[in-house]
């Protein structure tokens, strides 16, 4: 399975650049699947994890790094940017079997063997970092990868997709309804009846273009009869 190259021309800039990234996936794995924007036209696509910078900057918006462990994996990566083009690269190639899987799930098609075989090829190295450690007065997981690991945010998230996907949950994921967005998400409404991966951007267009479509008709009727 290919999946997307990184389009910035330096893949291994690690520099914040200030981009904003949205979660509305209401899921850790829907969310990483989620950087890409309007995955349905291959014309306007555009992909959001250009460089390693990126791909930390989504880790720390969704809580999987530190604002120190970003700084320290930016200062990494400048030094070793190879390793930060393979890291990113790895991160993208799991965010491609995440979606396809999922996507095949919200379609109720037939599971991608090719999604599946790269889910299972992430996991021995995600669950080998996992650690029971003190927490709050008990115990609880903890994710321990190596100090060399540059792509230490990919573990959890591994993690995370398979525990959706072999859990009851995975009857709530939803494609988008927009036409031009693609979108997965979490249905967790009470009904299961949400069509939109956030109402206020996609629901709202998607109600714009249709007024302007009904509009159009009005008028084109209107000239037809006059």
């Amino acid at each position: 399975m290919s999946e997307p190259e990184p389009i910035a021309p330096d893949p291994a800039r690690a520099a914040a650049d200030g981009f904003d990234f949205e979660l509305s996936g209401g899921h850790l794995a829907l969310d990483l699947a989620n950087t890409i924007n309007r995955r349905g036209d291959p014309a306007t696509s555009s992909e959001r994890l250009i460089d390693f910078g990126r791909l930390v900057t989504w880790s720390q918006k969704a809580g999987l790094v530190t604002p120190r462990e970003a700084e320290r994996l930016r200062a990494d990566a400048t030094a070793r940017p190879r390793a930060a083009v393979a890291a990113l690269r790895r991160a993208i190639a799991v965010r491609e079997a995440i979606y396809s899987l999922f996507e095949a799930v919200a379609h109720e098609q037939q599971t991608p063997a090719a999604a599946l075989d790269a889910l299972n090829a992430a996991l021995p190295d995600a669950l080998s970092s996992l650690r029971v450690a003190p927490d709050r007065g008990g115990f609880g997981w903890r994710f321990t990868p190596p100090p060399e690991d540059l792509a230490p945010m990919l573990a959890p998230i591994v993690r995370a997709a398979a525990e959706l996907l072999t859990s009851e949950e995975r009857e709530r994921v939803r494609v988008c309804g927009s036409d031009t967005c693609f979108w997965l998400f979490l249905d967790r409404s009470k009904n299961g009846t949400r069509r939109w991966c956030d109402m206020k951007v996609c629901g709202n267009r998607e109600k714009a273009r249709r007024h302007y479509r009904r509009e159009k008709k009005k008028t084109s009727r209107a000239r037809r009869s006059g």
